[in-house]
């Protein structure tokens, strides 16, 4: 007969643990990708749609475009440079950036050119291109869009805590500078504040 090796009581925790570990149960709905949703309270998908298309709607309705418009003939050309995350939280910012980017591409008001890394992509492709392909379909170097204005900004927070509720404060800032001349032609301001509350469970 085999012994078993488990001392007394330790029966009751190992039925404890696989009990907790059966009780652990995942339920994944699919939503719409629109649908807000908000579950710990930090900057998420929603915030950043919603401040680029806040935000680059307010920028596009202001006089510095029509001003240029008018005095070259022609959009202005824009590039995104840096947002940099000031904030407390780990912040994808290069998501945010896209919807800028796509805000502004949409928008058909400006003529919208590609950033540092994707023109060093592109430059990369019109060397291959001179050496491997058929010269009729070759892209000549050296007649890229230099962009008139750069868009760039911060995201920072200020947090205040106490007793389980936490308000974070959200300020979003971008400017759009003339390349030219490093003149702030647009100041643009977002906030968001979000009070998040974690209730005690009492057993």
């Amino acid at each position: 007969m085999v012994q078993s090796k488990f001392l007394p009581g330790m029966w009751s925790i190992v039925m404890l643990l696989v009990a907790a570990g059966c009780g652990h149960e995942v339920k994944v709905t699919r939503v719409d990708a629109g649908t807000t949703t908000d579950l710990s309270g930090r900057w998420n998908d929603t915030d950043s749609r919603m401040v680029a298309e806040a935000m680059v709607k307010e920028a596009l309705e202001l006089p510095w475009l029509e001003n240029f418009s008018k005095a070259k003939r022609r959009q202005p050309v824009v590039v995104v440079g840096t947002v940099v995350n000031n904030s407390h939280e780990h912040i994808n910012v290069q998501t945010f950036i896209t919807d800028l980017e796509r805000e502004l591409t949409n928008s058909q008001k400006v003529t919208f050119v590609a950033g540092k890394q994707e023109r060093e992509e592109v430059r990369a492709e019109r060397k291959e291109q001179a050496v491997y392909a058929r010269e009729d379909t070759q892209k000549a170097p050296g007649k890229e869009s230099g962009a008139d204005f750069m868009l760039k900004g911060s995201i920072a927070t200020i947090v205040d805590e106490a007793d389980g509720t936490k308000a974070v404060f959200y300020q979003v800032d971008l400017q759009m500078i003339d390349v030219e001349s490093n003149a702030k032609v647009w100041y643009g301001q977002k906030k968001i504040k979000k009070v998040v509350e974690r209730k005690r469970t009492v057993f």
